[in-house]
């Protein structure tokens, strides 16, 4: 099979396209012809080595896959021709990809696979933030950064389908323009210096009730300046490249709270099991509708990596693999 893989010097400029042999399923795990491999902003520390994950070099990098099982272990709960998504630690950038089978979700016959790869990360990852960290509902004034990105737009559907104000940032006109589409209620960029302000003046002066971060950096640090009395800072990631250092005075002043967004397959079953329905409830009575910008193929990865470094990419980046679907 054809996969990238980053050998042993970090960096994307060192990735490789290269052929291995397909893995093999066992006990636990089945094997898709991979259809969809999305691409996360942690792939791009993880290749260059500053992620906290880091897999023995080399290694075939990509987190986030859809496709089709083409081979199962012994009592597997799926059968070859299944439809799946899920995530993985590594080796997604791949024709063929090994999965566990508790990380696998099923795609419903509605939706295409390319559209399906969003779900296991991003929107895990937003789902998790504003339904287990936090309880979003109808109350809330949800403040969502990047909100055009992979996981700021899952995160805007997700809190406009709780009923709560969603407030999105982002940095051009097309970017805010689309998650009104999927949800918000106001948009705000965060390029112009006042733009705290302006979260100010949409919630009547009280500040964002919750505010979803997957830049870090300055925009983290300003946001302790628009939260709202008893508001949480959800900490998604680090996207700017730069990690805040959160003045305390300023959450203590508003009785706040800054909490990080983690969790795991391993540590985090329940809580997983439990996102999962929630997602799978949203699917079925159509609330989210991921976007997906599936215009590159697998060669295509190294442009793909450079476009998302430099945030020029729009909802979430796929790479279509063997003809996709």
């Amino acid at each position: 099979m054809k996969c990238w893989v980053s050998g042993d010097v970090p960096g994307a400029e060192n990735l490789e396209l290269c052929s291995r042999p397909v893995p093999v399923a066992k006990l636990g795990t089945v094997v898709i012809q991979v259809k969809a491999a999305a691409l996360n902003f942690s792939d791009l520390l993880m290749i260059d080595g500053t992620y906290q994950v880091r897999p023995p070099r080399p290694f075939v990098p990509g987190q986030e896959v859809a496709g089709v099982v083409v081979a199962t272990g012994e009592s597997s709960r799926w059968k070859v021709g299944d439809r799946i998504a899920s995530k993985v630690f590594w080796g997604g950038f791949a024709e063929y990809a090994e999965v566990r089978e508790d990380m696998a979700i099923p795609v419903p016959d509605n939706m295409g696979l390319a559209q399906a790869v969003a779900l296991p990360v991003a929107y895990m990852t937003s789902m998790v933030a504003l339904h287990h960290c936090v309880s979003v509902g109808p109350e809330d004034r949800v403040l969502v950064h990047a909100a055009a990105g992979g996981v700021g737009l899952a995160a805007v559907e997700i809190a406009h389908a709780a009923g709560a104000q969603v407030i999105a940032t982002a940095g051009s006109a097309e970017k805010r323009a689309l998650a009104v589409k999927h949800g918000a209620d106001h948009t705000v960029n965060y390029g112009e210096a006042n733009w705290k302000d302006q979260v100010k003046e949409l919630t009547g002066g009280k500040g964002a009730t919750i505010i979803v971060d997957p830049v870090g950096g300055d925009v983290a640090l300003q946001s302790l300046r628009c939260i709202a009395r008893y508001g949480t800072l959800l900490i998604v990631g680090f996207a700017s490249g730069e990690i805040a250092k959160l003045p305390s005075n300023y959450l203590l002043l508003k009785s706040a709270r800054a909490q990080g967004v983690l969790w795991s397959h391993d540590q985090d079953a329940e809580i997983v099991t439990q996102m999962t329905e929630r997602l799978s409830k949203l699917l079925d009575t159509g609330m989210i509708n991921p976007v997906v910008s599936d215009s590159c193929t697998l060669t295509d990865l190294p442009k793909a990596l450079n476009d998302l470094g430099n945030r020029g990419t729009v909802g979430k980046v796929v790479l279509t693999v063997g003809g996709g679907e």
